[in-house]
């Protein structure tokens, strides 16, 4: 018998792929006009014009050089924290305690500091400084892990508590064993030498160092959670962790393995903030960028590489937000009212669409 060609029908697959990309970019027209239809109910209701609430959050995070520092340096801490909670969310756990970790990260970070003042080779204690950051936040995450998978109690009360832990600490130690010569004040430790400080570039006043530490962490991320076992375990285990014990999986090291990345996104984030920012420990040494972290990774939808363009737009909500109460008598939160919008509008979307999907298969 003469068998008849196979025709290879590659038309099939890209038209799959036109669907999901129109798909996309229609969630996202349908998310970003939901966003902006109750953006600008709040302003009539404020008694603001629209306009011109957006075009100063605009300047005030983009209209000139040092503005887009600002909003760089946000940019960092907030990206770092979103990528370690991208491996928390893969395998399943509500980090809420990155917020801590950020902390715990920070006082690491200013112990090894103050030992190095006035000693010799203040780089290679700025160096040590990042890494115990970052050590400090993984062993504080760590902790959370234990409790969840020792004790058994659930990681979002477990990560609420060793947050007020974490800051209970930080006040402690600003009042008391750190406290300025003479005096012990809300504005923090006193400030380290300019020695001890990271170097920043030019009018933008960023650190290169912690730039390029966040750049590489998302590449790491990136890898691990798409291409190494790693990634490939923890989704597993964040699928199904019953059924990950047939493929000799062992979810509770492996959410510990999880814990431990958050962890030491986070303190490295908080290193940086000591180190690049504030130059000094302070109390609010964190800027709740832990928990704005937890909104950028939803509303990139736990996508590695949509998570920097989200933490950027997030970081310009921020510090553009700043110059709303100063031109227009404005509250500044309304950076926040819009960036938990955000949010919900896109869980709605999300929602809208799994119950779509849930009705046309039946």
């Amino acid at each position: 018998m003469k068998s008849e060609p196979v025709i290879m029908n590659d038309s099939a697959p890209a038209a799959a792929r036109s669907r999901r990309v129109f798909r996309f970019f229609g969630e996202i027209g349908l998310t970003l006009s939901i966003v902006l239809i109750f953006a600008v109910g709040v302003l009539l209701l404020a008694g603001a014009p629209p306009f011109s609430a957006f075009y100063h959050l605009f300047k005030g995070s983009l209209g000139s050089g040092s503005k887009l520092g600002h909003v760089l340096n946000t940019w960092v801490p907030l990206t770092l924290c979103a990528c370690g909670l991208l491996y928390t969310f893969r395998i399943g756990l509500w980090n809420i305690g990155v917020e801590g970790q950020v902390m715990v990260g920070a006082v690491f970070t200013t112990l090894i500091l103050r030992t190095g003042m006035g000693q010799p080779f203040p780089n290679a204690f700025i160096g040590l400084a990042l890494l115990a950051g970052g050590i400090g936040g993984g062993i504080w995450a760590l902790a959370t892990g234990y409790l969840k998978t020792r004790g058994g109690v659930n990681e979002i009360f477990a990560g609420l508590g060793m947050n007020f832990v974490a800051q209970g600490l930080i006040l402690w130690l600003i009042f008391g064993p750190w406290k300025r010569p003479g005096v012990a004040s809300m504005s923090g430790t006193e400030l380290f030498p300019r020695e001890l400080w990271l170097p920043t570039a030019g009018f933008l006043r960023l650190s290169p160092v912690g730039f390029t530490l966040t750049l590489f962490a998302v590449a790491v991320t990136a890898v691990l959670l798409r291409y190494a076992r790693i990634g490939l375990n923890l989704r597993a285990i964040g699928g199904n962790p019953r059924a990950a014990y047939l493929f000799g999986l062992q979810p509770g090291r492996y959410m510990l393995l999880a814990m431990i990345f958050a962890g030491g996104f986070a303190g490295l984030a908080g290193g940086l903030q000591v180190s690049g920012i504030y130059h000094r420990l302070i109390p609010a040494i964190s800027s709740n960028y832990g928990y704005l972290a937890l909104l950028v990774v939803m509303l990139a939808n736990y996508n590695v590489w949509a998570v920097p363009a989200v933490a950027f737009f997030f970081a310009c909500l921020n510090v553009g937000s700043i110059q709303l109460p100063m031109v227009l008598q404005v509250d500044s939160s309304l950076a926040g009212v819009i960036q938990g919008t955000l949010v919900l509008a896109v869980l709605a979307v999300h929602g809208w669409r799994a119950r779509s999907r849930k009705a046309g298969s039946s």
